[in-house]
């Protein structure tokens, strides 16, 4: 039998699987195995050399029975419907394990965005936002960055939805640049979500932080600051990161047995997440294939780059020394992948839990939008960390008292939620 590797499709199964653990009523996990609302459309962008392409956008809403949808926006060459329907679903359960007011969406465009001008992105944003802004708003659905897209992408498209609709609307869009409706913290909230996670696991495992490893798969947002969070919150060592190198079209990896100086790399990445293969080499640190980070004798792997990534074969590969896999990315997991890790034992912290920091900040974005009025830095992180030690207490109490999995018991909560709101809603 083959390996299932379409987004979609593990998004259905795994689903599917707590949905008859729940003896969900069938017409009931019908609704929900399936989005309520899908666009795609056509984009086309007059180029710097002035030559018109058509570019492809999606944006699909999955449920809003617990208020307006929320979900990023991808700019990625592999981006399709599928992967779009999949990401939505898990920001569902993502808000919902989160206790965030809001649904599940996400949206996407088909496009390498490296590969474009500054001036072509924008017309790309505001192209995407022009073709779907009836269907988004504050109260309705709110987008926000993701692979490819940036705050000051971000920026361009409130601009249009707000010149499209007549008044200033800077909730329409969260990731915001600060400064612009922006809010401070929602850089370094997905990974130090992330790592307050891992804090919480290490907790229940009786580990001590100081003395354990991670190797991180990725070196973007996500990546660089769960790297961050590991080293200056848990006082641990990175000893690996993979980075997808634009000069040589190949994923590499970045390693070192002492550990890496994070920082350090961040100064030498470019705004993709490409580091500077020549610095780091001159750093003393070993340049090496891109899955190198999965086969690190660490005790914490991060998978943050995109879905698919531990799978029944790079699962054999991972080092008996490993005890936590935090999901960072998501869905980097398959079906087969899962089972490997089930079958060593592995405690695996699931995406939509751990990597839910960036909406939980991106919800108190839209807070002080609607307020006018904006926190401190270490106001956020302190509400971030609450919210995530909250929601992880929360599925490890259903993981321990129904003795499933710590994925099985973050859709109990997830899916428990949905279905209480749709049926006080009149739904069901």
């Amino acid at each position: 039998m083959s390996e299932t590797t379409n987004a979609f499709s593990i998004a259905q199964a795994q689903f599917d699987n707590v949905a008859k653990q729940l003896h969900l009523d069938s017409d009931v996990a019908e609704q929900l195995r399936w989005p309520r609302r899908e666009f795609k459309f056509q984009i086309p962008v007059r180029m710097d050399d002035g030559s018109q392409k058509v570019f492809f956008g999606y944006r699909v809403q999955h449920n809003d029975s617990r208020g307006p949808t929320k979900g990023g926006i991808r700019f990625h060459q592999s981006e399709t419907m599928d992967t779009v329907r999949a990401l939505a679903m898990w920001m569902t359960w993502k808000c919902a394990v989160a206790d965030i007011p809001l649904g599940g969406a996400k949206g996407g465009v088909a496009v390498d965005s490296a590969s474009l001008s500054l001036k072509e992105k924008e017309q790309l944003c505001r192209g995407w936002v022009g073709q779907i802004h009836h269907n988004l708003g504050p109260r309705v659905d709110v987008p926000a960055p993701d692979v490819g897209t940036t705050p000051q992408m971000m920026g361009w498209m409130m601009d249009e939805y707000s010149r499209l609709v007549g008044q200033y609307t800077p909730g329409v869009i969260t990731g915001k640049p600060v400064g612009g409706g922006g809010s401070k913290g929602r850089k370094e909230a997905t990974g130090y979500g992330v790592i307050y996670n891992v804090r919480e696991a290490m907790k229940h495992l009786k580990m001590d932080p100081s003395k354990t490893s991670a190797s991180i798969q990725g070196f973007g947002n996500v990546a660089q600051f769960a790297g961050l969070g590991f080293t200056q919150i848990l006082g641990g060592k990175v000893l690996c990161v993979s980075y997808w190198d634009r000069e040589e079209k190949a994923s590499l990896s970045v390693s070192s047995k002492k550990g890496l100086d994070i920082a350090f790399l961040q100064n030498i990445t470019d705004e993709y997440g490409s580091i500077n293969k020549a610095k780091a080499q001159e750093a003393g640190y070993t340049i090496s294939g891109g899955d190198d980070w999965i086969s690190q004798d660490a005790e914490v792997l991060i998978p943050a780059a995109l879905e698919g990534q531990i799978n029944a074969d790079s699962g054999k590969k991972i080092s008996d020394t490993v005890k936590i896999v935090a999901e960072g990315a998501n869905g980097p997991t398959t079906l087969e992948g899962d089972e490997e890790l089930e079958k060593r034992n592995i405690f695996v912290i699931p995406d939509f839990l751990c990597n839910s920091g960036g909406v939980t900040v991106s919800y108190f974005e839209g807070v002080q939008n609607d307020m006018n009025y904006y926190w401190s830095q270490e106001e956020v992180i302190q509400r971030l960390d609450m919210k995530m030690t909250e929601a992880f207490g929360k599925v490890l109490k259903m993981s321990v008292g129904e003795k499933v999995k710590m994925r099985d018991a973050a859709y109990m909560v997830a899916i428990g939620s949905v279905v209480e709101a749709m049926q006080l809603r009149g739904w069901l």
